[in-house]
């Protein structure tokens, strides 16, 4: 017996210490986050994510309204002039000099390896007007009129860009939900189409309200970054194609929480993608156009850089939300829930009523032992006297309601 109870005194520590040990098993954030093993309650919170995108895209659509795109050139057409300047000479320089002859001239500074360069873009102006402004910058650069570029682009050749980059976009929406329906399932498809429009719109948006030039390689980066923006989605669709399985009443794993689990599972894997692709474009932006002076690494990289963004916040916080809002009306998930909460339900009133009869009572005839889901009763266990006439309870039994083991019988043995 006191091995028996010293090793029960021994349970209770070891049983106090597991959950701490657990805990430190688990790790720093970062390990769990490397294994996979975050319990981050994404799925949760999309009505945070989805108000954060509607903020967003509510400003964007405003901003398009009330000024619209800073379409560039190219889209408007006008005419750009490019000289070659000195170091002394900066931007606001030239837009003092050519400002009494255009309206709000845009003015950008191109420095390279090869020299130092001013460029000069107006909307469409009369021949004296052009060949005025060409003047007035030859003698900024201190150089002949010849050697001022002058380029007239007309209106039409943007408006060709737009129209086969509307073409293109369309055409790469119905591909990709074509392959998505094929190799998973036609929900998954419109989450996918839901988080490319998502992205487009914030992008176009964030352009609208900061003004940023939308000019062709503008467009370029835009088609570019929904093919990222689906690479990232797949990733996470594809865990959760694999995890389907564990939906079930047995599992007691709803398919909302299964998502969760999977999203958990690769949050590791999209947060390095969008890291590795997001580093070298913020490093395309600094070096290429602020310290070289590249105007169309600049109007590249940025689209790239606010649309990656989107992306990699698209697949995590939109696509994978509107998955479980489209699944959980089926009737078949339906069902899953309804029997998970009822079981759940029943489970909780069985433990409140073994709690409630696990009180012992005094003068009963047997003691209430409660075992968790159900309730079992154990008679009472009394000791006879031996030296008496009568029995009378053991006093430890009487006064603490505990079970007292029976006295064996010790055998005498033959010689």
């Amino acid at each position: 017996m006191s091995e028996r109870s010293e090793g029960a005194e021994g349970s209770g520590p070891l049983a106090l210490q597991a959950p701490a040990e657990a805990t430190e098993k688990r790790g720093s954030i970062w390990s769990r986050l490397y294994n996979g093993e975050t319990d981050f309650d994404i799925i949760g919170r999309y009505k945070l994510w989805f108000t954060i995108s509607g903020v967003v895209f509510l400003l964007g659509v405003a901003s398009l309204f009330a000024q619209g795109l800073n379409l560039g050139i190219d889209f408007e057409g006008g005419v750009v002039w490019e000289v070659d300047v000195s170091e002394s000479v900066s931007v606001a320089d030239a837009e003092d000099a050519v400002d009494g002859v255009i309206d709000a001239p845009g003015v950008q500074d191109l420095t390279s390896d090869d020299g130092r360069r001013i460029r000069v873009q107006s909307e469409d102006l009369t021949r004296e007007q052009e060949s005025e402004v060409t003047g007035i910058l030859a003698e900024l650069g201190d150089t002949s009129v010849n050697e001022v570029s002058f380029t007239s682009v007309g209106p039409s050749w943007g408006q060709e860009i737009t129209e086969k980059a509307q073409r293109a976009l369309v055409i790469f929406l119905v591909a990709i939900m074509l392959y998505i329906t094929l190799r998973f399932e036609f929900r998954m498809a419109v989450a996918t189409v839901v988080a490319l429009v998502h992205d487009v719109i914030i992008t176009v948006g964030i352009y609208s309200i900061f003004q940023f030039p939308v000019t062709p390689a503008t467009v370029i980066a835009i088609l570019t970054i929904l093919g990222f923006s689906i690479y990232d989605g797949i990733v996470v669709f594809d865990r959760v194609d694999e995890n389907t399985r564990l939906v079930s009443v047995s599992n007691r794993l709803t398919y909302r929480e299964m998502v969760n689990r999977s999203m958990n599972e690769v949050l590791m894997r999209t947060l390095n993608t969008s890291v590795t692709a997001l580093i070298p474009i913020l490093s395309l932006l600094i070096l290429g156009s602020l310290l070289l002076g590249a105007a169309t690494l600049q109007e590249f990289g940025l689209a790239l850089f606010i649309g990656l963004m989107s992306g990699a916040y698209s697949s995590i916080a939109i696509a994978s939300p509107v998955l479980v809002l489209l699944k959980e009306r089926e009737p078949r998930y339906k069902d899953i829930n309804a029997r998970i909460d009822a079981r759940g339900t029943a489970v909780t009133r069985r433990r409140g009523a073994g709690a409630s009869r696990a009180k012992p009572v005094a003068g009963d005839d047997e003691v209430t032992v409660d075992t968790g889901d159900e309730t079992s009763t154990t008679p009472k266990v009394t000791k006879r006297s031996t030296s008496g006439k009568g029995s009378t309870p053991s006093p430890t039994s009487r006064d603490t309601g505990t079970v007292q083991p029976r006295a064996r019988k010790v055998k005498k043995r033959r010689r």
